[in-house]
C-alpha cells in the first residue's frame, strides 16, 4: 500500500470513542420501558455500530412502528445520559491533531445522528480537528453508512477539498461495505467492536493509533520531507 490520501473519513463509535457503555445501557433502559426482555450484554454489544433503527428491526425483530417508538425512547435517554458515558481510545487525540496539522481534509462519517455525534466530540475537545461532521440525518433517511460516506464526500468537495483518493477508517463491516459502494478503501482498526471476520475487504489493519497514523500520513510526510530536502 503506497497511496497519498487526499482526504480521510472517520467512523466514531469503536474507532474514536469507546461509546459502548452509554449505548448498551440506554438500549437496556429502552427495552425495559417497552416491556421487552433485556438482551444480554454480549447481545447488546452487537447493536453498537450499525444504524440503531436497523438494529431494532434486524436484531430485535421489531415492526417499523415498534422500531420508531423504540428509537424515540432511546434518543431522549441517550442525549440525557448515555452520550457522555464514553472514553476516547488511547492515542486518538494526538492522531487527529497530526491529521489536522498535515492539512489533510477530515470528515466524521458515522451512522449516529449528527447532534449526539457533535455533542460527544465537543465534550472531549475533538471537534476542532474535523473539517466536516457528517452523520445520520435526524429522520434516519440518511443512516446507511454508504449514504453517510456519500454525504461526507459531497461536503468535503463543497469546501474545496480534493476527494479523488479518499480513505475510510472504521471498525465494523458496515464501514467497509458502505465505503466500498463509493469505491473508498477502508483501514480497519483492531481496537473497535468488529470481529476478525469483518476485516475482509479492507486494505490494512491498524492495531494502535500510532500505526494508524503511519498508514494515513506516512507517505504524505515522506513526500513533504523529500520536497523540503530538494528545495
Amino acid at each position: 500500500m503506497n497511496p497519498t490520501w487526499t482526504c480521510i473519513l472517520f467512523d466514531l463509535d469503536g474507532t474514536i470513542l469507546d461509546s459502548a457503555p452509554g449505548i448498551t445501557s440506554t438500549l437496556a433502559w429502552t427495552f425495559e420501558k417497552l416491556g421487552r426482555p433485556i438482551p444480554t450484554p454480549a447481545e447488546l454489544l452487537v447493536y453498537v455500530g450499525p444504524p440503531i433503527l436497523d438494529s431494532f428491526r434486524d436484531l430485535a425483530h421489531m415492526s417499523p412502528e415498534e422500531s420508531a417508538e423504540a428509537l424515540d425512547i432511546y434518543r431522549v435517554r441517550y442525549l440525557e445520559h448515555g452520550v457522555f458515558d464514553s472514553t476516547v481510545y488511547p492515542g486518538i487525540p494526538a492522531l487527529l491533531e497530526r491529521i489536522a496539522a498535515s492539512g489533510l481534509p477530515l470528515s466524521l462519517a458515522t451512522s449516529k445522528p449528527e447532534l449526539p455525534a457533535t455533542t460527544m466530540l465537543d465534550h472531549f475537545g475533538l471537534t476542532q480537528y474535523f473539517d466536516v461532521i457528517t452523520g445520520a440525518s435526524e429522520d434516519e433517511v440518511r443512516s446507511r453508512k454508504a449514504d453517510v460516506v456519500e454525504e461526507a464526500l459531497k461536503r468535503l468537495e463543497a469546501l474545496g477539498a480534493e476527494i479523488s483518493n479518499p480513505v475510510m477508517v472504521g471498525d465494523r463491516e458496515h464501514d467497509v461495505e458502505g465505503a466500498a459502494e463509493h469505491g473508498v478503501p477502508t483501514i480497519f482498526v483492531e481496537w473497535g467492536y468488529g470481529s476478525a471476520a469483518e476485516e475482509v475487504g479492507t486494505i490494512a489493519v491498524a492495531r494502535t493509533a500510532e500505526e494508524l497514523g503511519d498508514l494515513l500520513l506516512g507517505d504524505r510526510l515522506m513526500s513533504a520531507q523529500m520536497a523540503s530536502s530538494n528545495s
